[in-house]
Formats: structure tokens, sequence, C-alpha cells
């Protein structure tokens, strides 16, 4: 898979998501954007990018489309793939570990990746990677805002996307059990676009 693939990818995936708003322009108040470059360890061959765009139309809670285009895993594979709590990538005791847990905002707020699984509000279906290890996702939420407010990424210390090695089980599991991912191998800090 070359740049241009890649790029041909994302942009096909994005006008027809933008095409989908224009149809809505009448109704719409406006359009935040915001992006991930994401990246996998030196050396894994990981890369690729997050697109989240959401529409404050008429409706009560807003919605956020995201999209997301990742190259250089397994072939015919299945990740998770989930919001986290904090914007970074920084390494820690484990790859991608300044991310923190998985993003879930609120006063009974529990990060831990698997004890209150699949209901943190950062969770998204898994990537599955097709037999080039390619994998795109488009997916509707309204667990997360990019605007102000209890469950926008953008509080004071941000948001990442994190590429997890294994598949989300969807089922809560003992602290470390991995069902939600297991080992981090790809990361991006989630930032706003005009």
């Amino acid at each position: 898979m070359n740049k241009f693939f890649r790029l041909f990818v994302v942009g096909l995936l994005f006008l027809g998501l933008t095409i989908g708003v224009a149809g809505k322009a009448n109704t719409a108040r406006n359009v935040i954007k915001a992006r991930a470059d994401i990246e996998g360890a030196p050396g894994s061959g990981i890369s690729g990018e997050a697109l989240f765009i959401q529409t404050n139309d008429d409706s009560i809670l807003p919605t956020v489309k995201v999209i997301v285009f990742v190259r250089g895993l397994p072939p015919n594979t299945k990740h998770g793939i989930h919001i986290h709590e904090n914007g970074s990538c920084a390494d820690t005791t484990v790859p991608f570990g300044g991310a923190g847990g998985h993003f879930d905002p609120g006063p009974f707020s529990q990060s831990n990746p698997d004890t209150n699984h699949p209901f943190h509000m950062g969770d998204l279906p898994n990537l599955e990677a097709n037999r080039f290890g390619v994998a795109i996702l488009q997916h509707q939420t309204s667990r997360i805002t990019l605007s102000a407010g209890p469950l926008s990424v953008f509080d004071a210390n941000g948001s990442a996307v994190i590429v997890h090695g294994n598949p989300d089980q969807g089922i809560t599991g003992a602290a470390g059990s991995g069902v939600s991912g297991g080992p981090r191998i790809a990361c991006g800090v989630i930032e706003a676009i005009d």
C-alpha cells in the first residue's frame, strides 16, 4: 500500500461524509473537526489517521463521525481501538502508556480498560485488517464530543486514539485481563483542525 492509495481511500471516505453533511447544510449550525496521526512503535510499519467530524444540528445530542484508516497491521486480524483519557503517546511502563486508560469522564468514571468494558465513552468497534493489513473503520457515536462539555475529548489533558494488538472482546473482565484488546501497538493524539 503506498501513500497515494492511502490518500485516495481517505479522500473517498471524506468525500462521502462531506456530501452527507452538505445534504444537511440548511439545518447544521456548525461542524467541528479533529484528527489524530496514528503511529506504531518505530520499525513496526503501522501508520494511519483518525478523522473526527461533529455536526451540531437540531438533534438533542451532537454526534461524532469517526473515520479511521490504519495500514501495516498483520493481515486478516482484528484490533481493539479506543479513545484514551490523555493526549499523550509517551511510553511509560508500557508502550504508549502516557495515553492512560479509556476515556470515561464523569463523577463515577472507571477508566480501567478491562473492568468497565464495553461501557466506556471511548469504546469503538474493532478495526478489521484485510489481507493487505489495511483497516478502515467508519462509526458514528454520541458518547464523545469535540465541543465543550462533559464528554469532550478536549478536556484539560486531551485525549488519544490507541490501537491494540488483539480484538476487543466486548465484555467486562478482571483488571489486566486484556479483554479490551491487550497490548498497545499504535497511538495518535487527537488535535482540533479547522
